[in-house]
């Protein structure tokens, strides 16, 4: 199969500025997500799409394409991350003349993946009969148990009221956190649809611990931690 792997890193981060080449544990943040897309023997091509000249210089000493720097409309704090995946796949069919077979999304916030996490996705996506592959963890709450809403009066609520009484979080229906440590989507349904849940979704399952989506400089320091640990 052929895979195109891409990792979305814009400049302007606001909860941890200078983030996606910010050192993790002797390497620039991004320097993780394209080592572990390298990794992954059905990737044909690794590219990042930045609006970052800092950014693109530090990826492709690392190793990445960064064939194009994004366009500032699709850099703003409120981008849909979905127009930028259209965005990568407009060009790849445009330089090598069609679409790839699937398209291996690669966050870089999620530095402790695992490149096994990405080759279960690749291969739950070419079992056949799916649109996108998620990645999944275990849930800190649950909607049925305890997770609140505010309603308009101001009390609070369950999110999803159970039919009946539930007195241990065991007994609530299953639920999972989505996590970002990886997409595989099939590109010609990013290019027709306009979200990943409008069309046939399977999911793989990352322990909690390879699972961290770093978004501050909290979340950064357990990134450190964790790293450390290993």
């Amino acid at each position: 199969m052929r895979v195109v792997a891409l990792i979305c890193a814009r400049g302007g981060s606001k909860g941890l500025p200078g983030k996606n080449i910010r050192f993790l544990a002797g390497r620039p943040l991004i320097a993780w997500a394209i080592s572990q897309a390298k990794a992954v023997k059905r990737v044909e091509r690794v590219i990042v799409s930045t609006d970052s000249e800092d950014i693109a210089e530090v990826a492709r000493q690392a190793g990445a394409e960064v064939p194009f720097l994004r366009p500032a409309q699709l850099a703003q704090d409120n981008s849909p991350e979905w127009l930028v995946w259209r965005h990568a796949l407009d060009f790849v069919k445009g330089d090598a003349g069609t679409y790839p077979e699937g398209l291996l999304v690669v966050p870089a916030t999620a530095p402790l993946r695992a490149v096994t996490d990405l080759e279960q996705c690749l291969d739950e996506y070419e079992k056949g009969g799916v649109d996108v592959v998620v990645t999944v963890t275990d849930a800190h709450r649950s909607p049925y148990f305890n997770m609140v809403q505010v309603r308009k009066d101001g009390t609070v609520g369950l999110v999803i009221p159970p039919m009946s009484a539930i007195v241990r979080r065991q007994d609530v229906p299953v639920v999972y956190d989505l996590t970002t440590v990886a997409y595989v989507a099939r590109p010609e349904f990013v290019m027709t649809q306009n979200g990943i849940f409008e069309g046939r979704v399977r999911s793989v399952h990352v322990p909690l611990e390879r699972a961290i989506d770093i978004d501050t400089a909290l979340d950064f320091k357990i990134a450190e931690c964790l790293m450390g640990a290993r």
